[in-house]
């Protein structure tokens, strides 16, 4: 999350996020790891679509994020245009239809050594108008379990 200045989410995953890891952030108790991972989420920029939460909800968790109403695709292709690093798009709904758009870049998955069994899938409901072959760049393997791959469009 280090590469990325701009996290973008839908009210779901927000509200999953918020107020979990600015709450990680301040915990002594917490890994140092989490710690970090808590520290870096709260800095960063971050815009939820939504249509039923407002900005004032979103902030009283994170004062570094604003609500968006507008068309997905024209916000992201604005979004796309400011100068920055990277923008990283999380949960099921909003990267599905940015997929489906064909304005995803590069694709980061993380693959944790849990088995859920129920819940939603990743990409679920995504149609996709052809195949998309992606090319592995990078992957790293941490000492939980968990696996980073790195993709980019083939």
């Amino acid at each position: 999350i280090r590469d990325a200045d701009l996290f973008v989410y839908g009210r779901k995953t927000y509200q999953i996020m918020v107020p979990y890891w600015p709450d990680v952030a301040k915990d002594p108790s917490a890994s140092k790891t989490d710690r970090e991972f808590g520290r870096a989420f709260e800095s960063a920029n971050k815009v939820v679509f939504s249509r039923s939460l407002d900005d004032a909800e979103a902030k009283k968790g994170d004062k570094n994020a604003r609500v968006v109403r507008t068309n997905l695709r024209d916000e992201m292709l604005k979004l796309k245009q400011e100068p920055g690093k990277n923008i990283l798009v999380s949960g099921v709904d909003i990267p599905s239809q940015l997929i489906k758009l064909g304005l995803v870049d590069e694709f980061n998955f993380v693959v944790h050594p849990i088995l859920a069994g129920e819940g939603r899938r990743l990409l679920e409901g995504a149609s996709l108008p052809e195949k998309l072959q992606l090319k592995l760049v990078d992957s790293k393997i941490f000492q939980s379990g968990c696996v980073a791959l790195r993709y980019l469009k083939a």
